[in-house]
């Protein structure tokens, strides 16, 4: 399977994080062969006292299932300090490091409880769409068509920064 994931971070040292994704990933035989560059973003959805986040899109190619992607990414989330569902925790909060699994590759549509593919607010996104679309720009989003033809739709690309040209 050929899937897309998308990193982010804001606290603690944000490029070592996104740096080391890819070897954590790699020892739960997720096999990185594409990263876009990353992008410094402007925190979307509050709270607004937050840093700017580091973004990242990478694509993965593994022989695990969604689930087991999943999984591997909540777990090297947790390894990076990350806490989820913590009762009372604001949404969209400051974190060390979020993984989000965007798309697979093909179309494969996934709908259960704690796992949507393609991911639901993907197409809204332009922290994720700008460093998507260096990598995959004719991927087809199901029901939204590809990134290029979705970048172009946006208005907030402006606050997606890349930190290397």
């Amino acid at each position: 399977m050929r899937a897309y994931l998308a990193l982010g971070a804001n606290l603690g040292d944000r490029a070592a994080t996104l740096a080391s994704v890819p070897a954590a990933l790699l020892g739960r035989s997720i096999f990185v062969t594409n990263a876009s560059r990353v992008f410094e973003t402007t925190p979307v959805g509050g709270p607004d006292d937050q840093p700017d986040y580091l973004n990242q899109v990478l694509e993965i190619q593994t022989m695990c299932s969604p689930r087991e992607v999943l999984d591997a990414c909540r777990a090297v989330e947790f390894a990076h300090g990350r806490e989820r569902d913590r009762r009372g925790e604001p949404k969209n909060e400051p974190r060390t490091l979020d993984i989000d699994f965007l798309a697979i590759d093909g179309g494969e549509t996934i709908d259960d409880h704690d796992l949507i593919v393609p991911h639901p607010r993907l197409h809204e996104r332009a922290f994720v769409l700008v460093p998507l679309a260096e990598i995959a720009p004719d991927l087809e989003i199901p029901g939204h068509g590809t990134v290029t033809a979705l970048l172009v739709g946006l208005n907030d690309t402006d606050g997606v920064r890349p930190v290397q040209p």
